[in-house]
């Protein structure tokens, strides 16, 4: 487990893609001014706890533990250190799209998670920086996520790895003995499954769509098994979505697995909220999502808890398996706050003393803290952590400006759909159909942005 977080901490990474946001510009909040600059104040006194007053909002994505975690538990132990600061939460249940179009106004709460598509250049309108990157990246893993001109406007609340949430006893009934390492096994895997339960193989929670984009996109740079792929490589390549690369393995498993009858009988009426007790009970065998969502499907299994387990996603280099890390969400301040120290010290113990990363299974932002023992399958698979490289100062945001102005949508679910409808035959166009239609705007709108 040591060597897990030490490869962490060695590797630093840019890595926006864990939740959905839109394939293009129309939805996102569009500045209203030019960026101003950073203003990144130095030596300034931290003012004392009993000292800072004031009222902020706090707009959260959680609207399964707004009340039960943060009302009831985080609240009065923060107002134990700071009295004086009173603090309204707000849970938004189609966050991406509810925020964004907040955005448009100075309202958008006081303290909030960075909209994932919003590109870097863009950070100085919306929210208030929180020091300078070099600083803040001695004490956070992933301070240069949501980073800009060597400034930090956001935090992740938690970091996590990528990989699939699975039921141990539906694998031992199905005669599943070794976790699978390619795509061919889990298919195999799943197969056995639908042969030797009662249980649907692998749930695609199609419906709620973001659970088809950036939950299956984090695996990209698993596949690849390479830190500069995704940063550096990736934005100067044609046909990303080719035969062997990294796309390509991911969603033909997408295609394969609806292809074979391995999902639900029909993916429009999947139940994201229901998904969590139904892979408890043993009802569903397997589901992709981040390394974030272990502790949430443990509290729905109730006794059943130990039966959820989590697995890298099946794909190894030369008998070497990798998984994908990076931040979640980013915690930030609105730069249109008036209470911007009562923001301030509530995103800093949200960070580091309220306990949220430990509670959801992740990894915590702060460096020094110990893995959680969620990950406990990766350490004996040997799974090395890995991070894409960031981007050089001159390729800053070229992945993102791709896919936005070519429509690609790789933090969408919309292509994800055509995948699994194409595979289930509701569509008359072939995975070879939309690889290639994918790939064609890809390529125009890299040679726009790159010039090659």
């Amino acid at each position: 487990m040591k060597k897990l977080l030490l490869i962490i901490f060695a590797v630093v990474f840019v890595f926006g893609i864990f939740a959905g946001c839109s394939s293009n510009n129309n939805n996102a909040a569009e500045p209203a001014k030019e960026a101003p600059a950073a203003d990144v104040k130095k030596d300034e006194p931290t003012p004392a706890a009993e000292e800072i007053k004031g009222e902020i909002t706090v707009l959260t994505q959680r609207t399964d533990i707004v009340d039960s975690v943060f009302k009831q538990q985080y609240l009065p132990i923060f107002n134990e250190k700071y009295p004086d600061i009173k603090v309204n939460f707000e849970a938004v249940t189609d966050y991406e799209g509810s925020v964004k179009i907040r955005m448009n106004t100075d309202d958008y709460g006081d303290v909030l998670l960075i909209p994932n598509n919003l590109l870097p250049e863009d950070l100085p309108n919306y929210f208030e920086p929180l020091g300078n990157l070099s600083e803040l990246s001695e004490k956070y893993l992933f301070a240069e996520e949501r980073a800009f001109e060597g400034v930090t406007y956001g935090l992740p609340i938690v970091v996590n790895a990528n990989g699939i949430l699975y039921n141990k006893q539906v694998f031992k009934d199905a005669g599943i003995t070794e976790l699978p390492k390619t795509t061919d096994d889990f298919l195999a895997a799943m197969q056995k499954i639908k042969d030797n339960t009662d249980a649907i193989p692998f749930y695609t929670n199609y419906a709620a769509g973001w659970t088809l984009a950036g939950q299956w996109q984090g695996n990209v740079t698993s596949i690849a098994g390479d830190p500069d792929y995704y940063n550096l490589k990736m934005p100067i390549e044609n046909d990303p979505f080719a035969e062997g690369k990294p796309h390509y393995v991911l969603y033909k498993l997408m295609y394969d697995l609806a292809k074979q009858g391995l999902i639900e009988p029909d993916p429009t009426t999947t139940d994201w909220e229901l998904s969590k007790p139904m892979l408890g009970e043993g009802k569903i065998g397997a589901l992709l999502l981040g390394s974030w969502a272990i502790t949430q499907f443990q509290d729905a299994a109730g006794a059943n808890k130990d039966n959820v387990g989590y697995m890298p996603f099946p794909s190894n280099i030369n008998g070497k398996v990798y998984s994908s890390s990076g931040g979640d969400y980013k915690i930030a301040i609105n730069v249109n706050s008036k209470n911007k120290e009562a923001a301030k010290a509530y995103l800093y113990w949200f960070l580091e003393e309220s306990g949220y990363a430990d509670q959801n299974g992740g990894i915590n932002v702060v460096k020094g803290k110990p893995m959680p023992s969620t990950l406990s399958a990766f350490d004996e698979l040997g799974v090395e952590l890995i991070s894409n490289t960031p981007a050089p100062a001159e390729m800053d945001g070229w992945v993102s400006k791709i896919d936005l102005l070519g429509e690609v949508g790789l933090e969408q679910p919309d292509f994800r759909q055509r995948i699994i409808e194409a595979g289930i035959g509701n569509r008359k166009e072939s995975l070879e159909d939309i690889f290639a239609d994918l790939n064609k705007k890809w390529n125009k709108a890299k040679t726009e942005i790159t010039g090659s």
